[in-house]
């Protein structure tokens, strides 16, 4: 009989922000697939779970993910984990459940935190129609493109940035639509979580000593639809 492989989504920072089904699945299953052992081991300490970890990670997903599947059609029960949040959103995840489906598994999703549902909330911005579009692009050209697109969208735009380069960032978003409204989210659930918003001209003229995990959230409200309304107003 085959076991089972579960998706288990994990706090983004504040450890207390995670499920009883997620901490149950864990206590429960044979083996813990992490994204990083050590960083893991540290949400095991806190609830006293003593499980079995293997690493799974970008660099190796690859290579073990044939051999992982295997086991499961074994009767292995395995849960995957990211470092934070939910697996598969911008986080490993997706090799193992596509590889899962094709063989005929039906993957269990455990749902928790997230920082994009954390920062779709958090924003203020309208989001009765918005898309998540991962790692703003390292090179120029292609991250002028990357906001040109989003200015183009009807609808608001969340993305992730590194502390090493979200001042540039800022500064190309006032260049491409200074007038949208965008929202920083930094450290969402951490102890220095903040919440920065503004048009997009007003963020890239702070002075800040940006530290931490960035989302931004982008909303152009020039292009939505003519009658378009922000849920919040119907």
């Amino acid at each position: 009989m085959s076991g089972n492989l579960y998706l288990v989504s994990t706090p983004i920072g504040n450890l207390e922000d995670i499920t009883f089904r997620a901490v149950r699945t864990l206590q429960e299953c044979d083996l813990i697939a992490a994204e990083d052992t050590r960083h893991t081991a540290l949400l095991l300490q806190r609830y006293d779970i003593h499980k079995p970890l293997e690493s799974f990670h970008a660099f190796n997903e690859h290579s073990k993910v044939e051999k992982l599947i295997a086991r499961i059609k074994e009767g292995l029960n395995v849960a995957l984990v990211s470092d934070a949040g939910t697996p598969a959103v911008a986080d490993p995840g997706f090799l193992p459940l596509r590889a899962a489906l094709e063989s005929g598994l039906e993957p269990v999703v455990i749902p928790g935190v997230s920082a994009v549902t954390f920062s779709v909330t958090a924003s203020g911005l309208p989001v009765d129609r918005f898309a998540f579009w991962n790692f703003v692009p390292v090179k120029s050209g292609r991250k002028r493109k990357f906001f040109e697109e989003i200015s183009e969208c009807g609808y608001t735009v969340f993305c992730f940035e590194s502390p090493f380069r979200i001042e540039n960032t800022l500064k190309l978003i006032a260049e491409v639509m200074p007038e949208a409204q965008v929202a920083v989210i930094r450290e969402a659930t951490k102890v220095h979580e903040e919440v920065l918003r503004g048009s997009a001209a007003e963020l890239a003229a702070l002075q800040c000593r940006w530290r931490g995990e960035f989302v931004i959230g982008i909303c152009n409200k020039s292009k939505r639809r003519s009658g378009e309304t922000d849920s919040s107003e119907e």
